[in-house]
């Protein structure tokens, strides 16, 4: 039964996927390895049972607790812009969610760490990549303005919210070469930002045009 429903038919099934990843590729990903995982992943398990024939639609879709899953191309291209071409081996995400970035990072990534805030949205994400087989993946309940210092340095960091400002904690687990992935907020809207950490110092470009919802410190 578990099987069934991770293979998807219909709507859920992996030629709806494929189809997806061709939407993808049309509209300017270009990392095939990106690509691939995203024709991996079973999006469907990773929303409400009710969603599921939308899930490879490109949206986001709600999850409750006032959070999003993000559309499949947003996934794609803050996955491009975190492995800018070269393999990944440890990943730093902020915001778990509902688990479906953290399984396409796992896709690339050797191990990918992921901080999300609230327990109940932890919870639903653990049982989400069990399911979807993303043995790769160690979560933890807690802040992710803070990271996670003990397991730094990271290739890359990914933060699923929008944040005012880069958090100076986040910034120095980043390893020599590594990029952060980050909407900024602003007067104007929100931006994909890309920092990249050289022994210089930081290199920072603004991308996309974006909307996530506000980062938010502390448990919930």
């Amino acid at each position: 039964m578990m099987s069934s429903r991770r293979d998807g038919i219909g709507m859920t099934s992996q030629r709806t996927r494929m189809r997806m990843v061709e939407r993808l590729r049309a509209s300017g990903i270009r990392d095939e390895v990106v690509l691939s995982a995203m024709g991996e992943v079973p999006r469907h398990l990773f929303v409400d049972e009710a969603l599921a024939t939308r899930a490879y639609d490109d949206c986001s879709l709600p999850l409750g607790f006032g959070q999003t899953i993000s559309s499949p191309y947003i996934v794609a291209r803050m996955t491009e812009l975190a492995r800018g071409g070269a393999p990944l081996g440890k990943v730093l995400e902020i915001g778990t969610g509902c688990g479906y970035q953290t399984a396409v990072l796992a896709r690339l990534a050797k191990q990918v760490y992921s901080i999300e805030r609230l327990a109940p949205l932890l919870a639903r994400a653990r049982r989400n990549l069990r399911e979807a087989r993303a043995v790769n993946a160690r979560l933890r309940h807690g802040d992710g303005l803070l990271g996670i210092p003990e397991a730094a340095p990271f290739d890359a960091i990914v933060m699923a919210a929008a944040a005012t400002h880069v958090p100076e904690t986040l910034r120095e687990q980043l390893g020599i070469g590594g990029r952060m992935i980050l909407p900024m907020a602003s007067k104007r809207g929100q931006q994909l930002c890309v920092i990249e950490r050289t022994a210089q110092g930081y290199i920072e470009k603004k991308m996309d045009d974006v909307k996530f919802v506000p980062l938010v410190p502390g448990l919930g």
